[in-house]
């Protein structure tokens, strides 16, 4: 299993969401996104380029893509896998 799913699943479980549906939902949300091909769990170009990156460079470049800002302009919070402007 690819680590971005692991990562993703594991995070689904602490919400509360059983396996099974932790499973089927990072599995659809990693293939809506691009990151797996459609209807599997292998990943894309942009997939692996995403799990080679750590938990604060994907935050941070969501917060930044939804911007339109520099990542540089980020601070990561692994609380809240989350990015703030610094």
């Amino acid at each position: 299993m690819p680590k971005i799913m692991d990562r993703l699943v594991s995070q689904l479980k602490k919400k509360g969401k059983s396996e099974k549906a932790a499973y089927a939902i990072a599995t659809a949300s990693l293939q809506k996104s691009g990151s797996f091909k459609k209807g599997s769990n292998k990943l894309t170009r942009k997939g692996k380029k995403r799990q080679s990156m750590s938990a604060a460079a994907r935050a941070k470049n969501r917060a930044a893509t939804r911007a339109g800002k520099s990542t540089r302009k980020y601070k990561y919070n692994s609380k809240t896998n989350q990015a703030k402007l610094k």
